[in-house]
């Protein structure tokens, strides 16, 4: 299956959605490459960015159910970058 290298960045302004932004992205740990939290406590706020790469529909699931969450903004970025080679 053809995957892409994706980046998902996440706002988080409710605290209350982090548990189940870290079950998400534990059920989807088997495509998540790297991960970077940053809490921005002047603007109370937490900055999430997942490094990804998975096929475009897990992408797109992923980004979805975490823009779902109350207080939850998630966009994606994927690369322009040739596919992955196959591994065997």
């Amino acid at each position: 299956m053809e995957t892409r290298l994706s980046v998902i960045s996440i706002i988080v302004s409710d605290r209350t959605s982090a548990a189940r932004i870290n079950d998400l992205l534990h059920e989807f740990g088997g495509y998540i490459v790297g991960r970077m939290g940053l809490p921005y406590r002047e603007r109370g706020v937490s900055v999430i960015c997942v490094v990804i790469d998975a096929p475009g529909e897990v992408t797109s699931t992923l980004s979805g159910r975490l823009g779902m969450l109350p207080g939850v903004t998630a966009k994606t970025m994927t690369s322009k970058t040739p596919p992955s080679p196959k591994k065997d």
